[in-house]
Parts: structure tokens; sequence; C-alpha cells
């Protein structure tokens, strides 16, 4: 019993040791996801309509930053009442950029980057719920000069060996209309 007693004793100096150790030395660690990687996706923030490519309402669209901007948020609405989320975030540890997409019909797992052209581009899959079957996915955001955004992807299909359009929309910003 005398040794718990000891090691108690000990844990709880620890405990109180450290904290004060750590306030003592006066510095402050920086505030975290401030860095320029962490704001490449920033023209994505908003709230969007969406219209597909005949120029039709396909749906509405919030994007926003969230966990002190850390982590970028999707909520995604279409005209007929389906929905889906994701949730994006920077990894500096493979300075890439990875978005899981989650809805009633799909989960799309992806990671990549800001192109050469200011685009962000992500590489993965789509898996779909009902059947389990998973296909190569690409997803592509392209900020275009009047501040809409240009969203474009394509799933592979293996029987065909081709890459199709699975959608492409433009976001307007609904503050802009």
């Amino acid at each position: 019993m005398r040794f718990n007693t000891c090691l108690a004793i000990a844990a709880t100096s620890l405990a109180i040791s450290v904290p004060a150790l750590a306030q003592s030395t006066g510095s402050t660690p920086p505030p975290p996801c401030t860095d320029e990687a962490y704001h490449q996706f920033d023209f994505w923030l908003g709230e969007w309509e969406v219209s597909g490519p005949n120029g039709n309402l396909a749906g509405h669209n919030t994007i926003e930053r969230a966990e002190n901007g850390c982590l970028i948020t999707e909520n995604w609405v279409n005209t007929a009442g389906g929905t889906g989320q994701s949730l994006n975030f920077y990894n500096p540890d493979t300075g890439l950029w990875r978005q899981v997409w989650v809805s009633a019909g799909s989960i799309i797992d992806y990671t990549g980057g800001l192109t050469e052209t200011g685009s962000m581009k992500l590489e993965g899959t789509i898996t779909y719920h009902g059947n389990s079957t998973s296909f190569p996915f690409t997803g592509e955001w392209t900020p275009n000069e009047d501040g809409s955004v240009t969203q474009h992807f394509e799933q592979y299909n293996p029987d065909t060996e081709d890459w199709a359009v699975w959608f492409t929309g433009r976001y307007v910003k609904i503050e802009n209309k």
C-alpha cells in the first residue's frame, strides 16, 4: 500500500508541475492552421447557388471554415432535397488537401492540391453505398474571374477504360446575385 501512496504523490506532483513549467516559459505557440497552405481552398468559401451545365439550378452549397481555420465544411442540398457533407483539410505532413464526402448515395475520398493554373484538383475513389462498388474519381474546383467557381467531377469506367463526366456545376455566391 505504501508504494501506491508514493506513486500517487509523485503523479500528482508531476501533474501540477508540468503545466506550471509550460506557463513559465513565456512562449505561446503560434495559432494553428494560419500558414498560407491552409488558405489555398478559400476561394470556395461562401454561400452558393449551383447550376448544372444546362444553367438550371442544381442546388445550394454552404462552405465554411471550422476548428479555428483547420477545417472546411461543406453542406450541400440539391433541388430534390438530397443532401451531402464533406470535410476538407490541409495535411501538413503530406502537403496535400483531403476531402471526405458522404451522402446517402456515396462516399468520395480523395487528396490533391493546387494546380499550376490555380484550381484545386483532388484524386481518389468514389464508393457507392448500395452495391459497395468503388471507382477512381477526380474533382476539380476552378475559380473564375467573375468570382464564380466551376466544379468538375469525373469517374473512371473500367468497362470502357474512359473517364466520364460525373457532374459539372457553376457556383455563384448568393450575395452576388
